[in-house]
Protein backbone atom coordinates (compact mmCIF):
# COMPACT_ATOMS: atom_id res chain seq x y z
CA UNK A 1 0.00 0.00 0.00
CA UNK A 2 1.39 3.49 -1.21
CA UNK A 3 1.16 6.49 1.07
CA UNK A 4 -0.91 8.30 -0.85
CA UNK A 5 -3.70 5.75 0.08
CA UNK A 6 -3.38 5.90 3.57
CA UNK A 7 -3.20 10.09 4.09
CA UNK A 8 -6.50 12.03 3.52
CA UNK A 9 -7.50 15.41 3.03
CA UNK A 10 -8.61 17.17 6.22
CA UNK A 11 -11.60 19.96 5.65
CA UNK A 12 -11.11 22.35 8.54
CA UNK A 13 -12.79 25.40 10.59
CA UNK A 14 -11.10 27.73 12.19
CA UNK A 15 -13.40 29.94 13.78
CA UNK A 16 -12.59 32.69 16.29
CA UNK A 17 -14.36 31.94 20.08
CA UNK A 18 -16.61 34.91 20.76
CA UNK A 19 -16.88 37.09 17.33
CA UNK A 20 -19.73 38.40 16.55
CA UNK A 21 -21.07 38.28 13.97
CA UNK A 22 -18.85 34.98 13.59
CA UNK A 23 -14.67 34.78 12.06
CA UNK A 24 -13.81 31.74 10.58
CA UNK A 25 -11.81 29.90 8.07
CA UNK A 26 -12.27 26.47 6.03
CA UNK A 27 -9.35 25.14 4.77
CA UNK A 28 -8.09 21.94 3.21
CA UNK A 29 -4.90 20.22 4.56
CA UNK A 30 -3.04 17.33 4.43
CA UNK A 31 -3.75 14.72 7.58
CA UNK A 32 -0.02 14.07 7.66
CA UNK A 33 0.52 17.80 8.66
CA UNK A 34 1.62 18.46 12.24
CA UNK A 35 -0.15 20.36 14.90
CA UNK A 36 3.21 22.94 14.07
CA UNK A 37 2.35 22.97 10.23
CA UNK A 38 -1.37 23.66 11.20
CA UNK A 39 -0.36 26.13 13.40
CA UNK A 40 1.34 28.43 10.40
CA UNK A 41 -1.84 27.51 8.25
CA UNK A 42 -3.74 29.18 11.25
CA UNK A 43 -1.54 32.15 11.26
CA UNK A 44 -1.64 32.53 7.35
CA UNK A 45 -5.27 31.83 6.82
CA UNK A 46 -6.62 33.90 10.09
CA UNK A 47 -4.15 36.67 9.22
CA UNK A 48 -2.33 36.65 12.08
CA UNK A 49 1.23 38.20 12.30
CA UNK A 50 2.36 35.08 14.15
CA UNK A 51 4.16 37.57 16.83
CA UNK A 52 3.31 35.94 20.08
CA UNK A 53 3.06 33.10 21.86
CA UNK A 54 0.42 30.20 21.09
CA UNK A 55 -0.53 26.62 21.84
CA UNK A 56 -2.88 23.79 21.31
CA UNK A 57 -5.43 22.40 23.65
CA UNK A 58 -6.02 19.06 23.54
CA UNK A 59 -7.92 16.59 25.69
CA UNK A 60 -6.71 19.04 29.02
CA UNK A 61 -2.72 18.32 27.42
CA UNK A 62 -1.14 21.42 26.07
CA UNK A 63 1.30 21.55 22.91
CA UNK A 64 3.68 24.24 21.21
CA UNK A 65 6.97 25.79 21.48
CA UNK A 66 7.78 24.66 24.54
CA UNK A 67 9.94 27.42 26.14
CA UNK A 68 12.73 26.34 28.65
CA UNK A 69 12.68 29.56 30.83
CA UNK A 70 8.96 29.04 31.50
CA UNK A 71 7.38 26.59 34.24
CA UNK A 72 4.76 25.25 32.24
CA UNK A 73 4.32 21.81 30.90
CA UNK A 74 4.10 22.01 27.26
CA UNK A 75 4.89 19.33 24.73
CA UNK A 76 6.18 20.01 21.35
CA UNK A 77 3.85 20.82 18.75
CA UNK A 78 6.55 19.59 15.38
CA UNK A 79 5.80 15.93 16.85
CA UNK A 80 2.01 15.71 16.77
CA UNK A 81 0.16 14.89 13.50
CA UNK A 82 -3.25 15.99 13.02
CA UNK A 83 -4.17 12.36 12.20
CA UNK A 84 -3.39 11.52 15.40
CA UNK A 85 -5.65 14.18 17.11
CA UNK A 86 -8.36 14.56 14.90
CA UNK A 87 -9.48 11.10 13.94
CA UNK A 88 -13.25 11.47 13.29
CA UNK A 89 -15.45 13.95 11.36
CA UNK A 90 -16.76 16.47 13.94
CA UNK A 91 -13.72 16.17 15.92
CA UNK A 92 -11.93 19.68 17.31
CA UNK A 93 -9.24 20.70 19.23
CA UNK A 94 -8.49 24.04 20.70
CA UNK A 95 -5.91 27.12 19.68
CA UNK A 96 -4.51 29.51 21.73
CA UNK A 97 -2.91 32.65 20.23
CA UNK A 98 -1.24 35.62 22.17
CA UNK A 99 -1.78 34.92 25.94
CA UNK A 100 -1.92 38.41 26.77
CA UNK A 101 -5.02 39.56 24.16
CA UNK A 102 -6.36 35.67 24.59
CA UNK A 103 -7.61 34.93 20.94
CA UNK A 104 -8.86 31.27 21.22
CA UNK A 105 -9.96 29.25 18.34
CA UNK A 106 -12.32 26.28 18.06
CA UNK A 107 -10.80 23.80 15.06
CA UNK A 108 -13.00 21.38 13.98
CA UNK A 109 -12.82 18.47 11.62
CA UNK A 110 -15.29 19.13 9.11
CA UNK A 111 -15.22 16.69 6.34
CA UNK A 112 -12.22 13.37 5.29
CA UNK A 113 -11.91 13.14 1.97
CA UNK A 114 -9.52 11.44 -0.03
CA UNK A 115 -5.80 12.34 -0.86
CA UNK A 116 -5.47 13.82 -4.45
CA UNK A 117 -1.62 14.10 -5.54
CA UNK A 118 -2.60 16.80 -7.76
CA UNK A 119 -4.71 19.29 -5.45
CA UNK A 120 -2.56 22.14 -4.19
CA UNK A 121 -2.25 21.88 -0.29
CA UNK A 122 -2.76 23.68 2.37
CA UNK A 123 -5.80 25.48 0.33
CA UNK A 124 -8.68 28.61 1.84
CA UNK A 125 -11.79 26.92 0.77
CA UNK A 126 -13.38 30.01 2.26
CA UNK A 127 -13.88 32.14 5.24
CA UNK A 128 -16.22 35.28 6.51
CA UNK A 129 -14.94 38.52 7.82
CA UNK A 130 -11.56 39.84 8.96
CA UNK A 131 -8.90 39.16 11.27
CA UNK A 132 -9.17 41.21 14.08
CA UNK A 133 -5.82 43.69 14.29
CA UNK A 134 -3.00 42.34 16.49
CA UNK A 135 -2.85 43.72 20.18
CA UNK A 136 -6.57 45.19 20.03
CA UNK A 137 -7.28 43.61 23.34
CA UNK A 138 -9.01 40.38 22.84
CA UNK A 139 -12.45 40.02 21.58
CA UNK A 140 -13.63 42.71 24.02
CA UNK A 141 -11.34 45.23 22.79
CA UNK A 142 -11.78 44.15 19.25
CA UNK A 143 -15.40 44.80 20.15
CA UNK A 144 -15.25 48.45 20.97
CA UNK A 145 -12.67 48.82 18.61
CA UNK A 146 -15.42 47.95 15.88
CA UNK A 147 -17.85 50.04 17.61
CA UNK A 148 -15.21 53.30 17.80
CA UNK A 149 -13.80 52.42 13.84
CA UNK A 150 -17.50 52.71 12.45
CA UNK A 151 -18.91 55.99 14.64
CA UNK A 152 -16.71 59.09 13.30
CA UNK A 153 -18.18 60.49 16.43
CA UNK A 154 -17.03 58.14 19.08
CA UNK A 155 -13.54 59.51 20.82
CA UNK A 156 -11.73 57.09 19.94
CA UNK A 157 -12.43 56.99 16.40
CA UNK A 158 -9.72 58.51 14.79
CA UNK A 159 -6.78 56.79 17.40
CA UNK A 160 -8.20 53.88 15.77
CA UNK A 161 -8.16 54.95 12.48
CA UNK A 162 -4.69 56.47 12.94
CA UNK A 163 -3.11 53.67 14.42
CA UNK A 164 -3.76 51.13 11.93
CA UNK A 165 -2.92 54.04 8.96
CA UNK A 166 0.51 53.78 10.70
CA UNK A 167 1.13 49.96 10.76
CA UNK A 168 -0.11 50.25 7.76
CA UNK A 169 -3.04 48.20 7.37
CA UNK A 170 -5.64 48.86 4.97
CA UNK A 171 -8.37 47.36 7.33
CA UNK A 172 -11.59 47.05 6.41
CA UNK A 173 -13.93 44.67 9.11
CA UNK A 174 -16.26 43.10 6.58
CA UNK A 175 -13.84 41.46 3.98
CA UNK A 176 -12.09 38.42 3.72
CA UNK A 177 -9.72 38.16 0.68
CA UNK A 178 -9.52 34.23 0.02
CA UNK A 179 -7.25 34.43 -2.89
CA UNK A 180 -5.01 36.44 -0.82
CA UNK A 181 -4.56 34.07 1.70
CA UNK A 182 -4.27 31.38 -0.87
CA UNK A 183 -1.13 32.93 -2.42
CA UNK A 184 0.33 33.48 0.91
CA UNK A 185 -0.23 29.33 1.69
CA UNK A 186 0.82 28.63 -1.73
CA UNK A 187 4.20 30.81 -0.92
CA UNK A 188 4.56 29.29 2.68
CA UNK A 189 4.23 25.57 1.28
CA UNK A 190 7.27 24.51 -0.56
CA UNK A 191 7.32 21.86 -3.59
CA UNK A 192 7.83 18.82 -0.62
CA UNK A 193 4.80 20.39 1.26
CA UNK A 194 2.19 20.70 -0.96
CA UNK A 195 0.91 16.89 -0.47
CA UNK A 196 1.88 16.43 3.17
Amino acid sequence: MNITTLRKVYQLKISLDGAKPPIWRRVLVPSSYTLADLHDVIQISMGWYDCHMHQFIINGEFYGVPEPDFDFDIKPEQSVRLSSVLKREKDKIQYEYDFGDGWSHTIILEKILPFDPKQKLPYCVTGRKACPPEDVGGIWGYAEFLEAWDDPEHPEHANFREWMAEIGDDFDPNIFDRDEVNDMLAQWASPGDEDG
